[in-house]
């Protein structure tokens, strides 16, 4: 399923000003630099002579916690004055956004709260514990998660860290286009994993900035896209939180959503959904002809290629947001006939 430029403008005739701009993700640039990694893009030789276009891995699977989150929760925790900083950080999560928080508090001295719902795997649980974080599961749900969240900032005082909807948030994620755009300077498009948007939607900010004519592709999951649903409505909607092998994409984006909504809006040129066979596909290829160990959700770039739902036409840089992918499940897929 895929939502394309054509139908996205068709709902909505208003320009609208972006809550996020290229200066924002700048800074955050600075802001970071020494605390996250700057990673590398690859060519993938697999893909390339599939499509017969030259496509490239940006591999955030090499940042210290095996995750692109890193990059948004330092960036909106550096943000911070020190009081604030000190009370506590909370935050929700599918996993690594959490792994980020607990790894930035870890290493600035500070204490984190995790919120997480009982959907999140059992080893990026742990991963967070081993960072020193405190632990709450609640619901079934990122809703729920975000709900205790709420309750903690009320009943503790500590300060949240959102996982995506938040102007730090995305220009930390948005540092990743940067990277892109002075890399490739004949860029055709990108193609990114899609949940809440703070990664698509700070990457798109960039990649628009620096290469108006590349195209940017969100790529999600068939089971509760809340993106995908909310940009086909017209604004956020209700989703039901669904397993899937793209667990790191679940949840939904907020009903008040403030920033992402609206520059997922305007500068996503398109959205395809997989289905879990295709996901776990990508999987597959990303050890067998990559070399890498890659979770569902970092592997729906290269997914939706295999799948032949995107048409790669010039330079392509394909987002693989990250690594941590419970070991059986990995080995079970690798290990099972090609889809």
């Amino acid at each position: 399923m895929t939502i394309m430029k054509s139908e996205i403008l068709s709902r909505s005739t208003e320009k609208t000003t972006l809550p996020v701009v290229l200066d924002d993700v700048e800074q955050a640039a600075a802001r970071i630099v020494g605390h996250v990694a700057r990673t590398p893009l690859v060519r993938s030789h697999a893909l390339s002579e599939l499509t017969g276009q030259p496509v490239y891995l940006k591999l955030e699977t090499r940042q210290p916690i095996g995750a692109f989150k890193l990059r948004g929760a330092m960036n909106a925790i550096l943000s911070l004055d020190d009081a604030t900083r000190k009370r506590g950080l909370v935050t929700a999560s599918t996993g690594n956004h959490g792994r980020a928080v607990a790894y930035a508090a870890r290493e600035l001295g500070l204490s984190a709260t995790i919120c997480m719902s009982s959907l999140v795997p059992a080893n990026k649980i742990e991963a967070i514990r081993a960072l020193g974080a405190e632990i709450i599961i609640v619901g079934a749900s990122q809703d729920n998660a975000q709900e205790e969240v709420e309750r903690l900032v009320h009943s503790r005082g500590l300060t949240r860290i959102p996982p995506f909807d938040h102007v730090d948030i995305v220009a930390g994620q948005g540092t990743i286009g940067l990277e892109i755009a002075e890399e490739l300077h004949d860029l055709a498009a990108v193609l990114i994993p899609l949940s809440g948007g703070g990664l698509a939607g700070g990457i798109a900010l960039a990649i628009k900035a620096l290469k108006p004519g590349a195209r940017i592709i969100g790529i999600s999951m068939e089971r509760g896209a809340a993106m995908h649903a909310a940009i086909a409505a017209g604004r956020p909607v209700p989703v039901q939180e669904e397993e899937t092998l793209a667990d790191s994409l679940g949840g939904g984006i907020g009903l008040k959503n403030r920033v992402t909504f609206a520059l997922c809006s305007d500068l996503l040129d398109g959205i395809v959904l997989l289905t879990e066979g295709e996901i776990a596909a990508g999987i597959r290829h990303a050890a067998r002809e990559e070399g890498e160990i890659v979770e569902g959700a970092g592997a729906v770039g290269i997914a939706a290629i295999l799948a032949g739902k995107v048409r790669v036409s010039g330079p392509t840089a394909i987002i693989v947001s990250g690594g941590n992918i419970d070991p059986e499940i990995h080995s079970d897929i690798v290990g099972g006939a090609a889809a």
